[in-house]
């Protein structure tokens, strides 16, 4: 059996801007709906006032510090860095005509940075975050407009960083608006799924326009989606627990299906008429559907199980998504149930159900670190954890599946989405900053570090 990854597999890691970057009013940023989620994805939205501050509001401060971080990053040999781009660094309110320069320059000095060390940049458009003024002022992606908006704040980037950037994905985990629907398209959490489904079509026409848009302006560029790759097994033989893990599985591949096909499937039509639900769908969105990704990307963190039995459906919260535990897995402090077995199985999924190529933009585990006396950090949870995953990853491979890359989620320490903290800690870096916002910010390298480094080095060969 071959021990070593394909000569053109990327290695790396993923971050995200609202969670790394700081810097939330300089020069010209605008407010973001991140910047309202102080406490994180599942805390209350808080209008900003002020002389207030968030923990997000300086992060790392990877907007000052990136040089050092990304020099870090090449010395445990990184071929890719997933990195997203802040839309209110380009268009402050969402809606104006002209970019802002001053975070045109800044993404300029990061892709060169990265090109210094020959670092892929794979950049998101939208991570998590969108400008408050849409919502504001025109409703978020309730509102066609923002396709237009979107597309023009798509193009924008595309045109000024095309020498720069050659591959790029659209929304991250796009399905979560299903879950947490201020984030995902800037709706009011209490929206009802007609007003959801309606906004989760306007992005992915949107997505569709910024396909389009690449090809034009990058020729040479590629360009995906990303889902939050949500697996759930059947708890039980039970045929119907079996059938109500298709249909549930449908929730998010949805999303995949109209990205890579291009059509809404006949499932979903299913789904809309038997709950009332209406999208308008004009000819031209069905022309712009058309427009196909060329990749596939996705997160992968836990799977669950899903049954009918009323007693056995005991559901636990994971990462943004309610799931019943797996009694044959173990569980991280956050409660995440890991299941690296799954990542080959979700692996073997897309890539039977789509022929296109896969790339692992997130897969990672949230602990709490010890620095010891001597300032070491010894986590071999983390390495076992992601030792598991890639050899997992290795099979797929084995199995015939075109897999791009894989960066994992968090390499240096950062603020967690879902609660906006500093103590879920996934990186191979650790950052000197608490819950609080107290620290020096200093970087350290931790096990882990040498560890990555070593399987990057041998190509993965040095997996166990």
């Amino acid at each position: 059996m071959t021990t070593a990854f394909p000569q053109h597999f990327l290695w790396g890691g993923a971050v995200a801007a609202n969670q790394v970057e700081g810097a939330w009013q300089e020069d010209g940023k605008g407010v973001s709906t991140s910047d309202l989620q102080p406490h994180g994805i599942f805390g209350e939205r808080v209008e900003r006032q002020a002389g207030d501050c968030g923990i997000k509001d300086v992060a790392i401060d990877f907007y000052h510090r990136y040089p050092e971080d990304i020099k870090l990053f090449a010395e445990m040999g990184f071929t890719v860095l997933r990195t997203s781009i802040a839309w209110t660094r380009i268009f402050p309110q969402g809606d104006e005509t002209q970019p802002n320069e001053a975070g045109l320059a800044f993404y300029d000095r990061l892709f060169d940075e990265m090109a210094k060390y020959n670092i892929t940049p794979l950049v998101t458009l939208s991570h998590y975050e969108m400008p408050f003024g849409l919502v504001k002022n025109h409703g978020g992606w309730g509102n066609r407009k923002t396709i237009d908006f979107f597309e023009n704040y798509a193009r924008t980037v595309f045109t000024r960083y095309k020498d720069k950037v050659k591959h790029w994905l659209t929304f991250n985990e796009i399905n979560m608006s299903l879950h947490a629907p201020f984030t995902g398209v800037g709706l009011p959490e209490e929206s009802d799924k007609q007003a959801i489904y309606q906004a989760i079509h306007h992005q992915l026409v949107a997505s569709a326009r910024a396909v389009k848009a690449c090809h034009e302006i990058v020729p040479d560029g590629k360009v995906g989606n990303m889902l939050l790759g949500a697996m759930l097994y059947p708890l039980t033989c039970r045929p119907a627990d079996v059938m109500e893990s298709l249909q549930q599985n449908h929730d998010w591949l949805f999303f995949g299906d109209v990205q890579v096909r291009g059509y809404y499937p006949g499932y979903m039509n299913r789904f809309f008429k038997q709950h009332g639900i209406s999208i308008t769908i004009e000819e031209q969105d069905k022309r712009d559907l058309q427009h196909t990704v060329d990749f596939i990307s996705f997160s992968y963190y836990m799977t669950g199980c899903v049954t009918t039995d009323e007693e056995l459906n005991q559901k636990s919260r994971g990462n943004i998504l309610d799931m019943v535990p797996n009694p044959h897995l173990a569980s991280s402090e956050w409660g995440w149930q890991i299941d690296p077995e799954g990542l080959r199985y979700l692996l073997n999924v897309l890539w039977e159900r789509y022929q296109k190529p896969l790339f692992i933009v997130e897969n990672g585990l949230g602990a709490r670190d010890r620095v010891e006396a001597d300032g070491s950090i010894n986590d071999d949870y983390r390495i076992a954890y992601l030792n598991d995953h890639l050899v997992q990853v290795r099979e797929a491979i084995e199995d015939g599946v075109d897999v791009w890359g894989y960066t994992c989620w968090g390499p240096i320490d950062l603020v967690s989405a879902s609660k906006a903290e500093f103590s879920k800690r996934y990186g191979f870096i650790h950052v000197d900053r608490d819950d609080n916002g107290n620290g020096t910010l200093v970087r350290t390298r931790k096990k882990s570090f040498f560890w990555y480094q070593q399987v990057i080095s041998s190509r993965g060969a040095s997996l166990k």
